[in-house]
């Protein structure tokens, strides 16, 4: 369950869930200096516009690509919690989504595939190092009491490659896909209450505040939202919901969003 990029940041950055401690071994080495990502501006975007930004424990790709070339930067992540692949399909119709709604010349979106790609292969929340890695960010909250956390902030290598996107992109907004047991709504850090109430009301999903219903020590949420001032919605979905469903229902709300 949840809670919580070249100049898109679909901010909606997912604050993130509540979990259980688990046995982690905490830290683990920092990603190579990834290379320059490339801006794509036509309709179509083939697979090779993908660019690492890291890698993860186990050694899988990290990768962002970004569309359009617009003055308002978005950051759109789908996902952070291997176990909520929800959000999968949304983030693979958004490239097109965002082609056919004319938003290139106003937007540059920047779409991080998976920030988890490990914990997505093995169908569990944290990485291969048994962290969550949304709470593994730099956030004057992290807690160093809990091993699920990690030993550090930024001891785990997926954490490193999603502040390094935000850091290359700088967003106006950051998206973050996750999906929650038994409910949905929408989430949100920083300056954001405004583009989340849009959000809800073209979407129907509840508007929460992260800090409003669960701790979120050490979130990407906590780390970009509340410290760092960029305004971030997490969209949790119901877990276990039809991907396709899922993006019927929030494509509109997204398109908006990211429009601002």
């Amino acid at each position: 369950m949840c809670g919580a990029v070249v100049g898109l940041a679909l901010g909606v950055a997912m604050a993130g869930c509540a979990s259980a401690p688990t046995d982690a071994a905490p830290t683990a080495p920092a990603p190579p200096v990834p290379p320059a990502v490339t801006t794509v501006t036509s309709n179509s975007v083939p697979s090779a516009d993908w660019q690492m930004i890291g890698t993860s424990v186990q050694g899988r790709p990290i990768r962002m690509r970004s569309l359009g070339h617009g003055p308002r930067h978005v950051l759109f992540i789908g996902g952070i919690h291997g176990d909520e692949s929800e959000g999968a399909y949304t983030t693979e119709q958004l490239p097109d989504a965002f082609s056919q709604n004319d938003l290139g010349d106003a937007v540059t979106l920047t779409i991080l595939e998976d920030a988890n790609p490990d914990g997505r292969a093995a169908g569990t929340r944290g990485n291969a190092n048994g962290v969550d890695v949304n709470r593994n960010f730099p956030a004057s909250n992290f807690d160093a009491g809990n091993p699920v956390n990690g030993s550090t902030p930024l001891s785990q290598p997926e954490a490193v490659a999603v502040v390094a996107a935000i850091d290359r992109t700088t967003p106006n907004l950051i998206i973050v896909a996750h999906a929650w047991a038994g409910k949905q709504f929408i989430n949100f850090d920083g300056p954001a209450r405004e583009i989340a109430e849009r959000f809800s009301a073209t979407s129907g999903l509840k508007v929460e505040a992260s800090n409003e219903f669960a701790p979120t020590p050490g979130s990407l949420g906590s780390y970009a939202g509340r410290g760092r001032g960029i305004p971030l919605l997490t969209i949790e979905v119901l877990k276990g919901s039809d991907p396709k469903q899922v993006w019927d229902k929030i494509r509109p709300a997204l398109i908006e969003a990211m429009r601002g």
